[in-house]
């Protein structure tokens, strides 16, 4: 099974900035490099494919990406909330695929795929455990989450079995009610990284 990276980068970060001026993926962080880049570069160092969703007048975050190597889609609905960015990123991946590839699939599953779903706000969480979640899911888990002192984070990977369900999200609660509802395996990492975003001014590093 192989597992592409989706980076959710079609937040608006009105919580950072409500007045909208400041992109929070587009600060820097102490080393110089943009929030935003550096969650995409730990995907990259570990997916061979990564699929970035931006809104449609993203600030210029598209062209950071697709730079850095993303393969990157606009989602018309981005404002609708996270839900919506989900589900068209995992339709944008569906659709790329070939004809044989999509002839290949068997059932209502899409066998030999699965998703890492990583936010463009959270650039300290650690390459090794993007590695842990992926192979939770080759084991057979159909949806695995990082698990830091005692307290679940992100990123979260989904395997095909929930192809249909991340395809059916919509509004701003994003997965958590798949989560809610489905079996987690709860992958325990000593990565901190996976419980930092930045949220606001102050979550960024002196």
């Amino acid at each position: 099974m192989a597992l592409t990276g989706i980076l959710l980068a079609a937040g608006r970060g009105r919580r950072f900035d409500p007045a909208g001026k400041n992109n929070k993926l587009l600060q820097r962080l102490p080393g110089g490099e943009l929030v935003v880049a550096a969650s995409a570069r730990t995907l990259l160092a570990v997916f061979a494919r990564v699929v970035a969703v931006v809104p449609p007048d993203d600030g210029g975050v598209g062209d950071v990406l697709r730079q850095l190597g993303c393969e990157v889609t606009v989602c018309p609905q981005a404002d609708g909330g996270m839900g919506l960015s989900l589900a068209h990123a995992i339709r944008h991946c569906l659709h790329a695929r070939s004809d044989a590839q999509l002839g290949a699939q068997s059932g209502d599953q899409a066998r030999g795929e699965g998703w890492l779903v990583a936010l463009g706000d959270m650039p300290f969480v650690a390459p090794s455990t993007l590695r842990a979640l992926e192979a939770a899911v080759k084991e057979g888990a159909a949806i695995a989450a990082p698990l830091f002192a005692g307290r679940r984070g992100n990123p979260v990977a989904f395997g095909a079995q929930h192809r249909d369900d991340l395809l059916a999200l919509d509004g701003d609660q994003g997965a958590r009610r798949l989560l809610a509802s489905s079996p987690v395996a709860a992958i325990e990492v000593p990565d901190p990284g996976v419980l930092r975003d930045i949220d606001s001014p102050s979550d960024l590093p002196a």
